[in-house]
This record gives C-alpha cells, structure tokens and sequence, in this order.
C-alpha cells in the first residue's frame, strides 16, 4: 500500500490506518488476526487509546512476531496531569508489548478548562514532553473535537500531530485547519472517516478523503471484510466522480448541521437513555427494514420519553448539540412512524 509522510514526522505511514475502538467488540483471538490481516494488507499505522477497554491487548497480541521498526503505533492518555499521565503510558506500553510509543495524543480536548489543565505546570504535557526525552513516546501529539482549540493547539507549536473529525458531511476543517496543518508540517489523522458508523458508503467515503494528500483517515474496524474493502478502495485511489459530488451534497443537505456524531461523550445518562442511538433514527431506518429497525431503535426512543432535560448530556457534547430538543424530533419523528405519517 502507498505510504505517505506524516508531516514533520517523518514518519512514513499507509494511506489508511486501522482504528482501535470496535475491536473492543471482538473476541481477543479474532482481534489478533484483523490486526495481523491489516498489516498483511500493507497497513502499518495502528491507532487506539488508553481507555479503549482491551483495545491495546489485543492490538498487542496481534503485533506480536512483527518487527517493531516496521509499524508506526499511536495511542492516547485522558490524563489532566502528569501523575495520571505517566500512569496511562506505563499501562499503554506494557499493553501494548513494546518499548515504545511512535505517537501518544493528549484524548479529546476539547475545552478552554482541559486545554489549561493540560499545559499548565505539572500537567499532562509535561508528562508527554519528558517521555518524549526519555525515548518512551517519539512524537507529542492531541486530539481535539473543536475546532478552535484545534487551532490554537496546532499553532502552538507544542505538537507534531493532530488528530481531527473529518468525513464528507463533517467538514469544517477543510477551510482552515487541513492548510494550518499543511503549512505547519504537522501530521493529520482524521477520526471518524464514516461518521463514527452513520455513513454506509465506503466507497464515497474514501474516495471524498483521499483528496487530501496530507491527511490520513482512520476508519475504526470490527471484522476483516471491511478492511479488506477499504484497503481495496485506497489502493485503486478513483477520483471523485460528478454522481459522487452530487451525492455528497445531498447528504449533506439532509444530515444537517445538527447530526449526531455517536462519539458518546454525552454518557453516562442518568436516566439511561441510549442518546446516539435515538438521534441517529432517521438515518437507521434507510439500512434496515421497518420490523428490524424498530427492534433495533424502538428501544432507545422509548427510552428517551424519560428524558429530564437535566442539559448534562449537552455539557459533555463536543459539538454543542441540543440534545433533549434533538431527542424531542426524534421521539416525534417515531410516533410519526408508527401513526403513518412518516
């Protein structure tokens, strides 16, 4: 597979990465031989996190026999401070079964008060910069779901690369952050190239991404199909076509700017309502037949009937969503349903 530099880096990487969180879905045998099937596919770049579950383990087991100087592994610590930070890399590595770290991320921030938390004296950035020096970690890197804090932590210079929502219907960072990151030489890793799982078309999806020459996606991957399909895709490398540009603002014109991004930092609920799978109603019923889809979403909308508008679940949302008022439509959109309206 093509291989790409990862901005300042230097890091050569394929033009896809495999993704770490679905494997937490997937027997720990199984998981191993998706990992050992993606590299087989020439896909060096592995990408997870501390706190996905048992997601580094498994990524663990699968690169286990493979020479370390030929992958390229990221993963991600939560921490706020230095303390819990080198307690998440001491646990990332041993997991993982290597000495080190090519890129370890600052996960998900994404607010002026976890920004501050991070950079201030005795934060986790401290922790990154002195890994870093002690050759645990190779490059210091974040992860963001806004785009000003993105901004601003990329022209902060404190960082090699950034990790950023991108797809064809979550686009904002096309205007401004895709040049930054261009002219600041900084690697980009684009989160979510099929919208967290909302987007169906791989084909679409890949062929939108792979116009950025400088951006590498990062499709999380469950079962080996599909990273069988999308390496096939990358490695054909079509441009987009007038029918796919015409299909992509159609779906853009019916996503919205209020869609749910199902990254589920809303959660927990209190009152336990499974809030991405209620919002993402209206496009799950296009993927499964009327009696599957109320089996499978029915639940979650009933259960969203208990919301309490207590507005915690909009404080955790990245994107700013109006969650309860989203929730209303989508209650309203299956009592349509069910009536005959919809």
């Amino acid at each position: 597979m093509k291989k790409v530099r990862l901005g300042k880096t230097g890091l050569m990487v394929s033009r896809v990465a495999l993704g770490g969180i679905p494997i937490m879905r997937v027997p720990k045998a199984e998981a191993a031989e998706l990992v050992r099937e993606a590299i087989g596919l020439g896909i060096n770049f592995i990408d997870t996190a501390h706190v996905y579950s048992d997601s580094e383990e498994k990524i663990g087991e699968g690169i286990k026999g493979i020479r370390r100087e030929d992958l390229v592994i990221a993963s991600k610590s939560p921490a706020n401070d230095k303390k819990a930070f080198n307690e998440h890399l001491e646990t990332s590595l041993k997991r993982l079964g290597v000495d080190y770290i090519d890129i370890y991320q600052l996960h998900n921030i994404g607010s002026g008060a976890r920004r501050d938390a991070v950079l201030a004296p005795g934060g986790a950035y401290e922790g990154l910069v002195e890994a870093v020096r002690a050759g645990k970690v190779r490059f210091p890197a974040f992860s963001s779901h806004s785009l000003p804090i993105v901004l601003e932590l990329a022209k902060s210079g404190k960082f090699s690369v950034l990790q950023f929502p991108f797809n064809y219907i979550d686009y904002e960072a096309e205007k401004d952050l895709i040049p930054l990151a261009k002219e600041l030489d900084m690697g980009f890793i684009a989160m979510k190239p099929m919208g967290g799982g909302l987007l169906d078309n791989a084909g679409l999806s890949f062929r939108y991404l792979l116009q950025y020459d400088s951006v590498v996606p990062d499709p999380g991957i469950e079962r080996i199909e599909e990273i069988r399909e999308i390496a096939a895709i990358v490695e054909k490398n079509e441009p987009l076509s007038g029918e796919d540009r015409k299909e992509i603002e159609k779906l853009r014109a019916e996503f919205g700017p209020s869609w749910c991004h199902r990254c589920d930092y809303c959660q927990p609920c209190p009152q336990g309502i499974p809030i991405s799978s209620a919002l993402g109603a209206k496009s799950s019923i296009k993927r499964f037949s009327p009696a599957r889809w109320r089996e499978l979403i029915g639940p979650a909308l009933e259960s969203a009937r208990n919301c309490l508008e207590c507005g915690e679940c909009v404080k955790r949302c990245p994107y700013h969503l109006e969650i309860p008022k989203l929730l209303k439509e989508s209650i309203a959109f299956w009592d349509d349903l069910n009536s005959g309206a919809a």
